[in-house]
């Protein structure tokens, strides 16, 4: 049996792990940036960064497990609306706003996804894609092709409309700097999220219905 000195360390320890993947994370956030200092992850999460060999491995180790916390929260969302009974436009409209939501929070998403696939070994890489980019590819392939099957959208190929909504997200999100020098913009709130969602579903939506 475990005892409550035994169970508290547990604790202790998850809780850890954890700090340092949110503190890991917010620093990705706020710097608009996939390269983590230790020196600095250390100061904000107040954890010794040796933590992270032990927890991790190593860097590497501690973005995949960045990657798992985020990529497992979004495959969860779009198994609940895969489920649910909603006409095709509605269930597509909900999960491109989502799209948009989730790279507003984690605009580092999909730069991380790529370092991640560029610089491990095939088999880690291959890993990556069979846990969450085939299961999006197939949610799309659902969402499409319910669409199309009940004639409201036009015959189209779901992987590349897949790639088109995660690149419109993406490019938004990792493009502050462009709004910033171009326009003299640094507004990245909510409002501007919202007006960049509402704006995107809707050119989105209306080249894939049929008229």
């Amino acid at each position: 049996m475990m005892t409550v000195d035994k169970m508290g360390a547990k604790e202790s320890e998850a809780g850890a792990r954890d700090k340092l993947i949110e503190t890991a994370s917010q620093i990705m956030r706020k710097g608009d940036t996939i390269d983590i200092s230790f020196s600095e992850l250390s100061v904000l999460s107040g954890l010794n960064s040796a933590l992270v060999k032990y927890y991790f491995g190593n860097k590497d180790g501690l973005l995949e497990a960045i990657l798992e916390r985020d990529m497992d929260n979004i495959l969860e969302q779009v198994g609940l609306l895969i489920k649910k009974d909603m006409p095709p436009e509605d269930k597509l409209r909900h999960h491109i706003g989502a799209v948009i939501d989730t790279y507003h929070e984690f605009p580092y998403l999909n730069r991380l996804t790529m370092r991640l696939i560029r610089d491990l070994p095939p088999e880690g890489a291959r890993k990556i894609a069979d846990k969450y980019l085939k299961p999006l590819s197939e949610a799309y392939n659902i969402f499409v092709g319910a669409g199309i099957e009940s004639g409201v959208f036009r015959e189209m190929n779901p992987d590349l409309f897949y790639s088109a909504v995660t690149g419109a997200a993406d490019r938004f999100f990792t493009g502050k700097l462009v709004w910033k020098y171009c326009y003299g913009r640094d507004d990245f709130d909510e409002r501007m999220r919202d007006s960049y969602r509402e704006q995107t579903v809707d050119l989105i939506m209306a080249g894939i219905l049929k008229q």
